[in-house]
């Protein structure tokens, strides 16, 4: 045991000086290294470090001129016009890198995908998507399928989307499921719109394949089938969707009250719209229950159905169609008085009332099954913005 404990003694001075001389070859190498780049590139990084992008340009530049082979500041530089929204001079980087010979085949692959995005921001798509296309049998695959997606989608080229994103390594995954669902959904609206409802309705049944829970699809299923004179086969599909996704239930609440008028079962469809509203409260299903009550049992009784959804959840959009049902009943010498009310919460509640992207925030007026912004499918809530403000 002593003999152990003597030679650790003894080893432990040698692994110090052997660490540390192996630090000092580390050190010596860096030191070379950066004695070898222009003091501008250091300039560079600092402006970067500090948010300073145009003064990080005109540092890089000048270590460019320096130093004309380094290849990573010109991606640097590439990159930082691109993000300044000066495509033309990331272009002609990126070009010229590409251009240049004796660049390593991984470097070039580099250079290409940058010229790419270039491209993409830029608006040249048709640019962009040879390049990415190029792009998907080399090491920059992944990268490559992801552009296009984004390409074909602005371009809204559906069938080509639904083919690249059933190649993505991860397609199995709900993301990708959610969005080739809303791609044979866009297809399905098109075919409807030229009158092809056969083709519209293998396109639906493709989106539900893919997201039983997709929501639009049945919205749709549900109007063809009101379009072929079925609105009882149209109530049984739409109802469907409460067990899809229940905050959706508002988006087809005034379309399921048509359908059960058609089938003479509007006091029926009242009761049904009143569950929904107990079950799975929001201002927009308390819009449509209040327009149905009022058409069958008058303004009295849709009074009461407001005044008990305020006492539950007591928002302004709900005062707002409080007060909206408190001028049918009242007495004309009350309305004058209670419309300047009304008209004043009104005004306020046009400004609130916004539907909100649960992944950039962005909020519009009305309902996008894609959100203007970010792009994103499904990420817009049925649900106004001070539904959610009142949350805890």
């Amino acid at each position: 045991m002593m003999a152990i404990q003597l030679w650790w003694l003894l080893a432990l001075p040698i692994f110090f000086a052997l660490g540390w001389v192996a630090a000092r070859i580390d050190i010596r190498q860096l030191l070379r290294e950066s004695r070898a780049l222009p003091r501008s590139y250091f300039r560079g990084l600092n402006f970067l470090l500090n948010e300073q992008p145009d003064k990080a340009i005109e540092a890089f530049l000048e270590a460019a001129k320096v130093d004309p082979e380094t290849v990573e500041l010109h991606y640097a530089l590439g990159s930082l016009f691109r993000r300044r929204g000066e495509t033309d001079r990331a272009i002609r980087v990126h070009q010229n890198l590409v251009e240049r010979e004796g660049l390593k085949d991984e470097q070039r692959l580099t250079a290409l995908a940058e010229l790419g995005q270039d491209y993409l921001k830029a608006g040249l798509l048709d640019r962009a998507e040879d390049i990415f296309v190029k792009l998907r049998a080399t090491t920059r695959g992944e990268e490559a399928l992801k552009a296009l997606l984004e390409i074909y989608q602005q371009e809204q080229e559906w069938q080509q989307a639904i083919t690249i994103a059933q190649a993505m390594p991860d397609h199995a995954d709900h993301l990708w499921q959610t969005a080739i669902a809303e791609f044979h959904c866009e297809i399905a609206s098109g075919e409807i719109l030229h009158g092809r409802l056969v083709e519209a309705k293998q396109h639906l049944d493709a989106a539900l394949a893919a997201n039983r829970k997709c929501v639009r699809a049945t919205i749709l299923v549900g109007e063809l089938a009101v379009g072929e004179g079925r609105p009882g086969d149209a109530i049984e599909i739409w109802t469907r969707i409460e067990q899809q996704n229940p905050a959706y239930l508002a988006l087809v609440a005034d379309k399921l009250m048509a359908a059960y008028r058609q089938t003479d079962q509007a006091s029926h469809g009242c009761q049904v719209l009143r569950g929904y509203l107990d079950r799975h409260p929001s201002l927009d299903l308390l819009d449509a229950a209040f327009a149905a009550e009022l058409e069958r049992a008058g303004p009295d009784a849709a009074v009461v159905l407001v005044r008990d959804e305020l006492r539950r959840n007591p928002t302004l959009l709900a005062l707002d169609k409080f007060l909206e049902a408190q001028v049918l009943v009242a007495a004309p010498e009350r309305r004058g008085d209670l419309e300047m009310v009304k008209n004043l919460i009104h005004s306020h509640t046009r400004r609130v009332a916004r539907y909100r992207c649960g992944q950039c925030g962005f909020k519009a007026r009305q309902f996008h099954w894609r959100c203007p912004a970010c792009g994103g499918w499904e990420t817009y809530p049925p649900r106004r913005t001070e539904e959610f403000d009142l949350e805890p």
